[in-house]
């Protein structure tokens, strides 16, 4: 449904339940109290009707209903148009999914657009009906609310990050094959995270001290807490992105390590494999010599020379072992044996 919630205040109080836009107009322009309208993924004609009614800046218009905005806080008047990126851990598959929600703060008004299931809207909602006495503080302490609920919701994130990193020091040293994948895809996650909170502190700051748009003293103390905690969520997003960063450098050191050894053993083996083959080709040579002699002799031709000689035939085995050993020598001499 994309209307999630109508309501009106007075003093701190809700009015009686009511049923549309149109209601909600007409309601809080009679008991001049303060609207807030929650919706999720609306239609377009329903943000026209709302633009129309509060007079909302048509560029702010835009960026609600395009989507894919980034975190950001813009002033139109007396409106005030504010871009969160909220976040959530999955525990299940240990990813980050980054929402995306919408506020518009009038001088008695605000609409919230979410684009995805967090944050949990309807429990700040609930928390505020519980405390009247910050309902009564108007638009801006819902904002506080809204605020202080998206940062609260950084820090399980931070948590699952924070232990993800800690495996992935681990996968290191291991020599798991699939570590330098899930560092490229933790870091493409802690970048997110930080697009997401780094625009909150120069916007906590802004709505903090704006003197043109002053707040009261319980709010402004309440989002110096706020801003207090936006601030360690961007440190820790800086840290893991560091951290991530060293990773890769040390994986990409371990890997070169890795590759260098393999071509030490297969440059000791490449050597290892030639002496081999010195040694087979050295004997094989000095076998050759004898064998030579041996086949031409063996022909039985009569004409050959000293075929009939008394001493032809020690004369061959002679010729025969001074060859073999004159080769042995050589061979010897060059380290091939």
């Amino acid at each position: 449904m994309p209307l999630v919630d109508l309501a009106v205040y007075v003093d701190g109080v809700r009015a009686p339940e009511l049923g549309s836009l149109t209601e909600t107009f007409s309601v809080m322009r009679a008991l001049h109290g303060m609207a807030w309208i929650g919706l999720y993924r609306p239609s377009e004609s329903e943000i026209r009707d709302i633009a129309g009614e509060y007079g909302l800046h048509p560029l702010a218009v835009e960026d609600t209903l395009l989507g894919h905005q980034r975190a950001k806080l813009e002033r139109y008047g007396d409106t005030q148009f504010i871009v969160l990126r909220p976040a959530r851990y999955i525990d299940k598959t240990e990813t980050v999914e980054f929402g995306e929600v919408h506020v518009f703060v009038g001088p008695d008004f605000v609409v919230t657009v979410r684009h995805a299931e967090s944050p949990d809207l309807g429990k700040v909602r609930r928390r505020m009906e519980a405390h009247p006495e910050l309902l009564t503080l108007g638009p801006q302490a819902v904002l506080y609310a809204i605020l202080d609920e998206v940062v609260d919701e950084y820090a399980p994130v931070i948590a699952g990050l924070e232990n993800d990193i800690d495996e992935i020091e681990d996968q290191l040293f291991d020599g798991d094959p699939d570590v330098s994948k899930r560092i490229f895809g933790l870091s493409r996650e802690v970048i997110e995270f930080q697009r997401a909170v780094q625009p909150l502190v120069p916007m906590l700051e802004i709505l903090r001290d704006d003197d043109d748009h002053p707040v009261d003293l319980e709010l402004r103390r309440g989002l110096r807490d706020v801003l207090d905690h936006a601030e360690r969520a961007v440190e820790r997003a800086d840290a893991f992105r560091a951290i991530l960063e060293s990773a890769l450098i040390v994986h990409s050191t371990l890997v070169a390590q890795i590759q260098n050894e393999e071509m030490r053993r297969m440059t000791e083996f490449g050597l290892d494999q030639g002496d081999q083959v010195k040694k087979v080709s050295g004997w094989a040579a000095i076998l050759f010599a004898p064998t030579l002699v041996g086949a031409i002799y063996g022909m039985n031709f009569d004409i050959m020379p000293e075929l009939h000689w008394t001493f032809g035939y020690p004369f061959a085995l002679a010729l025969m072992l001074v060859s073999s050993v004159t080769l042995y020598a050589v061979f010897k001499k060059r380290g091939w044996l």
